[in-house]
């Protein structure tokens, strides 16, 4: 028997080699959307990669795709493919494309279409837009450039996870627009986070006079409005398993506080003012997946902060004027309203801290 010691050595992984079928990897996983505002018109363009074209289409080769001839053969087809996948919505109405013309970028084995979408005369205030270009490919990125009057304003990349996203504009129609969706959010958070309003009916539980609840519920605001800022502009950010318990103990510790402290020093304000810092990471934690637009960052913050404000008060007048209504009954009413009152935040709040510590996934 003859033997081949080189073929022994090299054989496998020769033939490997040669049986392999030739792999074509995607280049550039990437589309780019560029959107420009300007009164009475949107203008933008999208440009897209010859691959992911082919893909869809199925055309090959895909080079086919870099002769003007046969885009302009395809032109209807690659319109009708773009169309549902990407679009411009101002003030939550969707506006249809008009194509225009389109160019091809043989550097780059790309198309760029232009299009234009009709508007309103001024500029709109927020703009709503979407990509959900190529989902066979689960990489495949969409990177939006957003011009105001040919300056870029605005960067953001939209993927399969992330496929929408609003601008607001540097105008006073963007300001207006930013107090609409921002002071309802915070409105909303409030009045479905019963913790923080169980803490705040905790503190007047004791009663007082008008100014001295309002100094309490404005040490709260105060306090709670310094850490929502800082953490929603990344400046400090403690995490979620952290607060989350720590604004539970904080309502155990006010109801403790009334049944311990009666006849003594007032400290609630105090109180408020301390476990306000915590209860401000716990509103940032919301807001922070609401997105919040790098242009208009200060208006966003207000706009939530004066939300959460409204909120508490629909809260807080009716039920001091509850409390304040039991309490001028008798003494007796006062003390039973105390001691129940306290009792039931202490249990409310002990609950929560065991939930959020030992069944953090449990809602």
């Amino acid at each position: 028997m003859i033997k081949f010691p080189a073929m022994r050595k090299f054989g496998i992984p020769l033939a490997i080699l040669l049986l392999a079928a030739p792999a074509v990897a995607h280049p550039v996983p990437f589309s780019y959307l560029d959107v420009l505002l300007q009164p009475g018109m949107i203008e933008g363009s999208l440009t897209v990669h010859i691959y992911d074209l082919a893909h869809d289409l199925q055309i090959t080769p895909m080079e086919r795709l870099l002769d003007s001839n046969f885009v302009a053969e395809q032109e209807t087809a690659i319109h009708n493919l773009l169309t549902p996948r990407f679009g411009v919505a101002t003030e939550g109405h969707s506006l249809p494309p008009e194509w225009l013309r389109w160019e091809i970028l043989k550097e780059r084995q790309s198309v760029r279409f232009h299009f234009r979408y009709s508007s309103a005369t001024a500029p709109p205030g927020v703009v709503s837009i979407s990509a959900k270009m190529f989902t066979y490919d689960p990489q495949h990125q969409t990177f939006v450039n957003v011009y105001e009057r040919d300056t870029l304003t605005s960067q953001m990349i939209l993927d399969v996870n992330h496929t929408q996203a609003e601008y607001f504009a540097g105008t006073r129609q963007g300001v207006l627009a930013v107090i609409r969706k921002f002071v309802p959010a915070g409105i909303h958070h409030i009045l479905i986070g019963p913790d923080h309003l169980l803490f705040l009916v905790g503190l007047l539980l004791l009663g007082g006079s008008i100014r001295r609840l309002a100094t309490v519920v404005t040490s709260f605001t105060i306090a709670h409005s310094v850490t929502l800022s800082l953490a929603a502009l990344n400046i400090l950010s403690p995490p979620a398993r952290i607060i989350e318990p720590a604004i539970a103990l904080s309502i155990v510790y006010v109801g403790a506080d009334n049944l311990l402290a009666q006849g003594g020093r007032d400290v609630r304000a105090w109180i408020a003012f301390t476990f306000g810092f915590i209860h401000g990471f716990g509103f940032a934690n919301v807001l922070r997946e609401m997105e919040l637009p790098s242009r208009a960052l200060g208006w966003s913050l207000f706009s939530f902060n004066f939300g959460v404000e409204i909120g508490q008060l629909l809260v807080v007048v009716p039920v001091a004027l509850a409390f304040a209504v039991i309490r001028s009954r008798s003494e007796w009413a006062r003390r039973q309203l105390v001691y129940a009152g306290s009792i039931v935040v202490i249990a409310a709040g002990s609950f929560w801290f065991v939930q959020r510590v030992f069944f953090p996934g449990v809602s």
